[in-house]
């Protein structure tokens, strides 16, 4: 049976069933926005000639309709990953051998196809870890799959080590000889071994080789592939079809059949960086599929406008999930701008300090003003409370912020539910406006749902995804119907006009004026906005800037009206409209800026609470006119209004310009203890109650308790909370709140006094659907309060305390503080800052500047493992409303291992101690701007263990903490009596290791419980309500008075004595100092050297500094008596300590407190390490002689009758042993000195023995061996594993930003 459709024009279903061409055309909106009504009439008008920029996490070339468009172009023209985050360094240039093979990046052997063309003969060399390129969610299933695979092959291995233990206990049945008990223990570790190794499997991922050259005319690039393959025959960089730059050939590649993930390659920087494109979540391709997919075999899954064309710029960054970054943002921009694009599509967005503020809005009125780009975006997804929409979407006046819309279609047919809602709505989560600066925040409304295409690595053509991410494609796809429209009829595209009539065709969603807040000016209609672009094709492109100040105030400056307060709700106010008609930049002057002259009648939508004066003659210098607006007696809730203009001329074009006004009143809460119920308020899908209450002055937090009845099925809530205060983001407050029977839930909330609070409780618009019960909400409020004199504690260091005064203002409370200081901020500033200008298109503004980048690097050290994360209090927490560009940082250990990657949300990260560098990446065009941030001070933010965490103690006395009397017990607050207490500082030794002066310990206290756990204990104050933030300033150590100006009074050193040491110590630096790169150098080295041991002949600190300088010397051609002479020097280092005195002091426990015990304990733990450095050199020595020893005499017995009469001293193998176990004395077992000596003698004696990672950055020797052994005995599938660790523990280079 035919689907019936119901005449509403926002695509209501009174009364249908679906079919299969209903349905198909329900899982790809367009009759919502009368897309199809106009395509009906205008089949060519279907986004032929329109150009889509999507700004979002890139799209699949390979991924269904993203082909070809309607009349047979190429879907897609350029692919761009605008991060970085696919980026390879391919500076590294290399040469082919005769044989026509060159050495990868990664060091493996690559062999080139002899057919392409290289005139220059140099190749540009990179690699990448692949599963860097891909998505968490493809990466698990291929690490799922390779497991299962290397599972198997290690059981075999296991079976085989298991057998083989077999028959040796079986050939000997009784084990007495030390050999044959080796060997037992040896197989009995390596099953051992090979089962921790399933345990510890941490798959990194194959390594990819990338190859680049110029082939005479284009840059082209090919990828080895081999290491994704299960066939050792595919994937060989050789079978590679070169590609070049996405833009030139529009060509692509899929990494292999198991990953089924597409890739792009772009060439930049002369070959010098390779650019592999992949995309970062599905959202990008389905996002596209919307605006303009082709399926000319299904066409019911058409996108809005098939005859469109898109680039692909990816802003959201791999290396951070799918974040977006400013340098992603900026560079979407230059590319869509560079490719002349008509649109901009951008489902992303976040929420926003400022509105309408920052670089990004900067460089986006700037593509829109100038370049006439229009630029549609989603709203959000944080409803359903007011002043929710995002950035920059919903808060730049630049951009056109789509809500999101579903249809009875929508829901039947996408959405799969029971029974469908009887008319369209928007979804419950669909952020609302007003702006925090009254603009209206929703432009317009679209469809927020689709079945649409996702790439293939998916496995699946087509999802279905619901946001405002899906509704600005959808939109956007209908503006480019209209433009394509345009074009062909020869009409001049102006994102001013295409707005205008965009705005006043949409048809309302829901009959109150306030709906305008949720759906803006309605769900779109481009059949009827094209009518009146072709009525309005001679009025000239002009916007109208709104700027409005109360009277008497220069600022705030806003875009409308709100007021929200209850202060100004109980009073007339009067505002100062000022509006200017703004043209696009390449306006004719004499041409169109001077005849401009409109005369407008001014309307009110209330003239009885908006008054204002009825006519302006506008021209293009502007006029400003005021408006009196009296909210007096309006009654509790929300009120919406808006003041017009209308062309006394042309009164057909609806309103040229719009002021919103937006009014909530508060209700006042009057009684005492405060409280407020709403009672019997009734639900059904969809319904949202908003409550506006003015928080009585003293409340800081709220209780509050929800009792749901009167239904049968579950039932899913949104309970929303929201407060503004100017320069702060909203505060917003959230809880979805599922339901499966009548009950209640209690919930607790912070609140400011003396605001305004919105409270929006809204039934989950598909949530009992199909029930004919309607569900009844009681709701309670409870306001709790203890105000404080601090909001903020800072612990100044010194030992004196905080006094904080306390008072109840509202009714009786329980007075409990609680505090801990459970992290710690140490501040750094850089060791290096390095400016440069960023070379290539990619980077230069459509003005022409060329962008900047500076590059400061932090060191860092942790004495032992810890999560830490960086914090930038000038930067972090702002992406739009910043006017920096960008900010990117990394960490990474000596190895140049990267630990850990972020940007303006840095995200803690658990590292092993060592020692550390932190690169932070800042971009801007200004380089005035990046001068000032070369001493820029960043934190490094350490989480204490639990046990480090310090509980801080309250006193009801000043003298308190140091005479250890007067804790302050918990009390009840009484109104109108204060209470004030102390908080003492934390004792000089609870203070944790590593925190240096100047760094800032730092928690929360709280004062309140919340009064439903009873009398619970509610240590931890971010359990209780309102945690503030406590901090306490590390003082200086203790005076070290051996570093005075005059000498300790108990000093029994002479100043001859002390003049010698500092003459020693001045000579130990100079040898230091001197390089070692020429014989000449070594020479000089070595004679200053002796003469110092000559006249040191005992000073280990001496000696440590001469083994040292031996082990660093490089370019050694005499390894053999190289390796002797550090024997020698570590001997010396041995011998001149009593490492029986050290044993001795090591083990005593030396009292904090004693200043002197204090410092030997210090030195003596400094030559310990110096002993076991020389132990572990000489083991090293040791085992390179053995080594070199065993090819001398294979050497020898290849050639009879040579005679070598070089003869060397020989160390037997019981010299390596004694000096291993010495080692083990000195040395944690965990070490990265033990490991590798331990692999060494593993290896000399053909065993094996479990080998483990330490907790301090890896040593290259130490997996050279592992490596090394791993091939000897045979195990291939952990040969392979670790070299792909290898690439991750030792990269040749850090990656590119």
């Amino acid at each position: 049976m035919p689907g019936s459709f119901g005449s509403d024009d926002n695509g209501s279903l009174r009364s249908f069933k679906l079919n299969e061409s209903t349905f198909l055309a329900s899982l790809m909106p367009k009759k919502e926005i009368g897309a199809d009504r106009f395509l009906e009439a205008h089949p060519e008008y279907d986004g032929r000639g329109v150009l889509i920029a999507i700004f979002d996490s890139g799209v699949d070339p390979a991924a269904a309709g993203l082909q070809v468009t309607s009349d047979g172009k190429p879907k897609i023209l350029d692919v761009i990953d605008c991060t970085g985050s696919g980026d390879v360094d391919t500076s590294k240039v290399v040469k082919a051998d005769e044989n026509g093979c060159i050495c990868g990046a990664s060091g493996t052997s690559l062999v080139l196809n002899s057919s392409w063309k290289n005139p220059s003969g140099e190749w540009h060399v990179g690699y990448k870890l692949v599963y860097e390129l891909f998505t968490d969610d493809l990466a698990s299933r291929l690490k799922k799959e390779r497991k299962k695979k290397w599972d198997e092959k290690n059981q075999e291995e296991i079976a085989k080590a298991v057998r083989h233990l077999d028959e040796f206990d079986q050939k000997h049945i009784k084990v007495d000889d030390a050999e044959l008990k080796r060997v037992r223990e040896d197989l009995q570790n390596r099953i051992d071994y090979l089962r921790k190794q399933a345990d510890s499997y941490d798959d990194k991922g194959p390594i990819i080789d990338a190859v680049v050259w110029h082939d005479g005319e284009v840059w082209r690039a090919a990828l080895d592939t081999h290491s994704l393959e299960d066939d050792p025959n595919c994937g060989k960089l050789a079978n590679f079809v070169p590609l070049t730059n996405f833009r030139t050939e529009r060509k692509y590649g899929i990494f292999s059949k198991l990953d089924a993930c597409s890739f792009v390659l772009n060439v930049y920087d002369e070959g010098n960086i390779l650019s592999i494109v992949t995309d970062c979540s599905p959202h990008g391709t389905h996002v596209s599929g919307i605006a303009s997919a082709f399926h000319p075999e299904e066409p019911l899954l058409n996108g809005v406008a098939p005859g469109a064309q898109l680039i692909s710029c990816k802003i959201g960054d791999s290396r951070l999930g799918s974040m977006e970054t400013g340098t992603g943002l900026t560079r979407a921009l230059i590319a869509a701008v560079e490719h002349k694009c008509d649109l901009i599509n951008m489902s992303y967005g976040e929420s926003t300090l400022l509105p309408d503020y920052g670089r990004f809005v900067d460089l986006v009125n700037e593509a829109v003003n100038k370049h006439r780009l229009i630029f549609v975006s989603s709203a959000g997804n944080n409803g359903p409370a007011l002043t929710t929409v995002g950035a920059p979407g919903g808060t730049s006046s630049s951009i056109i912020g789509v809500g999101a819309y579903v249809s009875p279609a929508m829901a039947a047919g996408a959405h799969c539910v029971v029974q469908p809602p009887p008319e369209g709505l928007e979804y419950t989560w669909s952020s609302r406006g007003p702006t925090a600066d009254g603009d209206l925040g929703v432009c317009i409304s679209a469809p927020g749902g689709a079945v649409a295409p996702v790439p293939t690595w998916t496995l699946q053509r087509r999802m279905l995804m619901n946001g405002t991410s899906m509704s600005s494609p959808s939109a956007c796809g209908g503006i480019a119907l209209l433009i394509s429209a345009m074009k062909a009829e020869g009409i001049p595209v102006s994102p001013y006009k295409v707005r205008k009539a965009l705005e006043n065709t949409s048809i309302p969603v829901g009959s109150l004026p306030e709906d305008k807040l949720t759906t803006g000016q309605g769900l779109m209609q481009v059949d009827k906005a094209h009518e009146y672009i072709r009525q309005s094709r001679n009025v000239p492109c002009v916007r109208y800037q709104i700027k409005i100040n109360q009277c008497g105030k220069t600022t705030p400056t806003s875009r409308g009206i709100y007021i929200r307060e209850l202060s100004a709700c109980q009073q007339s106010t009067e505002w100062t409209v000022d509006i200017e008609p703004k043209f696009h930049e390449d306006a004719s002057k004499l041409d169109e800026l001077v005849p401009f002259e409109e005369c407008l009648e001014i309307h009110s939508s209330d003239p009885e609470i908006v008054r204002i004066p009825e006519y302006l003659l506008l021209t293009h210098n502007g006029r400003t006119f005021n408006i009196i607006v009296d909210p007096t007696n309006l009654g509790e809730g929300l009120h919406y209004y808006e003041v017009y203009g209308v062309d006394c001329k042309a009164p057909w074009r609806g309103p040229i310009f719009r002021i919103p006004i937006t009014i909530t009143k508060p209700m006042i809460v009057m009684t005492r203890p405060p409280l407020v119920t709403f009672s019997r308020m009734s639900f059904l899908p969809g319904h949202i109650e908003r409550r506006f209450i003015e928080v009585p002055l003293g409340a800081t937090w709220i209780e509050a308790t929800m009792q749901t009845s009167g239904f049968d099925t579950p039932r899913r809530f949104f309970v929303d909370t929201v407060q503004l205060s100017p320069l702060q983001r909203p505060s917003k407050w959230e809880s979805v709140v599922a339901f499966s029977s009548p009950t209640s839930k209690s919930f607790s909330f912070p609140v400011a006094g003396g605001q305004t609070i919105e409270l929006a409780i809204a039934q989950f618009w598909s949530s009992g659907i199909g029930s004919h019960e309607t569900t009844i909400v009681d709701f309670e409020i409870v306001f709790h309060g203890i105000s404080i004199d601090k909001k903020e504690v800072v612990l100044d260091g010194s030992e004196a305390p905080i006094k904080i005064d306390a008072e109840a203002l509202l009714a009786s409370e329980r007075l409990a503080p609680s505090a801990i200081l459970n992290k710690v901020r140490v501040p750094y500033r850089p060791v290096e800052a390095k400016l440069c200008t960023l070379a290539g298109s990619r980077d230069k503004l459509p003005s022409g500047k060329q962008i900047l980048a500076l590059i400061l690097t932090y060191k860092f050290k942790l004495e032992d493992g810890a999560e830490v994360k960086p914090y930038i209090p000038l930067l972090n927490d702002r992406i739009y409303d910043t006017k920096f560009e960008s900010q990117f940082y990394m960490i990474s250990d000596a190895n140049k291992r990267v630990y850990a990657m972020g940007d303006c949300y840095p995200k803690s990260s658990k590292l092993p101690k060592g020692e550390y560098s932190l690169q932070l990446y800042l971009r801007h065009d200004k380089v005035q701007y990046l001068e000032k941030m070369k001493q820029l001070v960043l934190f490094m933010e350490r989480k204490l263990e639990e046990k480090e965490g310090i509980q801080l103690s309250f006193f009801s006395k000043p003298d308190g903490p140091l005479m250890g009397f007067g804790s302050y017990k918990p009390t009840v607050l009484v109104p109108g009596k204060n209470e004030a207490f102390y908080v003492g500082p934390p004792s000089k030794e609870n203070l944790p290791k590593n925190s240096p002066q100047g760094s800032v310990l730092f928690g929360a206290i709280s004062y309140g419980k919340l009064s439903y756990l009873g009398q619970k204990e509610g240590k931890n104050p971010q359990d209780n309500p309102i945690p503030y933030q406590i901090s306490y300033i590390v003082p200086p150590n203790k005076v070290d008075e051996d570093k005075g100006k005059g000498p300790s009074p108990t000093s029994t050193k002479s100043v001859s004595e002390r003049l010698q040491e500092e003459v020693r110590d001045a000579k130990i630096k100079v040898l230091v100092s001197l390089r070692q790169d020429s014989d000449e150098e070594c020479s000089e080295w070595k004679k200053l050297s002796d003469s110092l041991k000559s006249e040191y002949p005992k000073y280990t600190p001496l000696l440590a500094k001469i083994l040292e300088g031996l082990v660093s010397r490089s370019n050694v051609e005499d390894k053999f008596c190289h390796d002797e002479e550090v024997i020698k020097a570590a001997n010396e280092v041995v011998d001149s300590i009593d490492t029986d005195e050290l044993a001795k002091y090591l083990v005593i426990k030396s009292d904090p407190e004693d200043e002197e015990a204090e410092k030997i304990k210090k030195k003596m733990e400094t030559t310990r390490d110096q002993l076991a450095e020389a132990i572990y050199q000489k083991g090293l020595a040791l085992a390179e002689i053995e080594s070199l020893e065993e090819k001398k005499t294979t050497a020898s017995a290849a050639a009879e009758g040579s005679k070598d009469e070089e003869k060397t001293v020989e160390h037997s193998p019981d010299v390596f042993e004694e000096n291993f176990k010495e080692l083990k004395k000195w040395v944690d077992v965990k070490s990265s000195k033990y490991g590798t000596l331990s692999v060494i003698r593993e290896t000399t004696r053909k065993a094996w023995n479990s080998t483990k990672d330490h907790g301090e950055p890896p040593k290259k020797k130490f997996y050279e061996l592992k490596l090394s052994l791993l091939e000897e005995i045979g195990w291939s599938h952990l040969v392979k594993y670790e070299k792909q660790w290898w690439h991750v523990r030792f990269p040749g280079n850090l990656p590119l930003f």
